[in-house]
């Protein structure tokens, strides 16, 4: 799977080269809902933490839209996204608020397909690069100073590259501005760790990347 998304990228640009009768360049920015799903295990950093929530932060980067006709595209994207979860843990009567931010360089790579002027329906495989993850631990009724979050550095935690795929839709105004909705399927687990315990109590983490995006661009 990872070869066949890797060759995809490749033939995109290199067709889009070759072939393409329209080439437009832009901007886009949004929300990201991001979750992790899957096997939690049952240790993650701290003891005590809750189910996983939904976290919200944010994308940006830039597209290029590689026309072939009047209905179909191929818009590959380069983006900065943060992503993970949120979480509360409990032990001991120490309550805090847990969230893991990983942040990804992705690059995505999306056939679009126009059914009417202007809207588009949205698919393809994303490749994402890890560049950093951390812990935050806000300790609300244990720290000494309850607005200084613990921050702590867990990139060796997880897979430096994900892979994925997208579906979605948007559309586009003839100013140029567009607003888009797109969600993400992680198809690699994230985790290049087991949970951190031995014997009875070990467990494996085998999670993976959902994302909701939420987004409004420009195209020049």
């Amino acid at each position: 799977m990872k070869k066949l998304l890797v060759c995809a990228v490749v033939a995109v640009f290199s067709i889009g080269s070759l072939s393409a009768q329209d080439v437009r360049f832009g901007v886009k920015g949004g929300l990201n809902l991001a979750n992790l799903v899957g096997d939690f295990g049952i240790y993650d950093g701290y003891y005590g933490v809750d189910d996983p929530e939904m976290k919200v932060g944010f994308h940006i980067g830039g597209v290029a839209e590689v026309k072939f006709s009047e209905k179909f595209a191929v818009q590959p994207e380069l983006l900065f996204s943060n992503q993970g979860y949120k979480s509360k843990y409990d032990f001991a009567g120490a309550k805090a608020d847990y969230k893991v931010n990983l942040n990804y360089i992705n690059l995505p790579i999306m056939v679009k397909f126009f059914p009417i002027d202007g809207l588009s329906i949205e698919a393809g495989p994303q490749v994402g690069f890890l560049i950093a993850a951390k812990d935050e631990l806000n300790d609300y009724e244990i720290s000494i100073d309850p607005e200084d979050p613990d921050n702590v550095d867990t990139s060796d935690k997880y897979k430096s590259i994900d892979f994925g795929m997208n579906i979605g839709a948007g559309y586009e105004l003839p100013s140029g501005l567009f607003f888009a909705a797109r969600y993400n399927i992680g198809i690699s687990k994230v985790d290049d760790v087991d949970d951190g315990l031995t014997g009875i109590f070990s467990g494996s983490l085998s999670r993976k990347n959902r994302v909701f995006q939420l987004s409004a661009g420009f195209m020049f």
